[in-house]
């Protein structure tokens, strides 16, 4: 999942770089989308936290939420 946040980072830059010079970009949502993933990579930070300390699996509500802003970074990319 670390990986999964990362590509998402590298690839809402590469996109939301204004290389042509002619496009108007939609900054409200590159600013949800990033603060989307700041909150995603706080919960996977805590939950591999919590695994390495405690050894057992991340837990349902932590997986779940995860599932859930992944889910809504995708209704925003194709939604919006």
């Amino acid at each position: 999942m670390d990986y999964g946040v990362l590509v998402s980072l590298l690839t809402g830059l590469a996109l939301a770089a204004p290389w042509p010079a002619g496009i108007e970009l939609n900054y409200p949502k590159i600013g949800i989308k990033l603060v989307i993933l700041v909150v995603l990579g706080g919960v996977l930070g805590m939950s591999n936290a919590r695994q390495r300390k405690t050894g057992q699996d991340v837990a349902r509500p932590l997986f779940y939420s995860v599932g859930a802003l992944a889910f809504t970074a995708a209704a925003i990319a194709v939604l919006w």
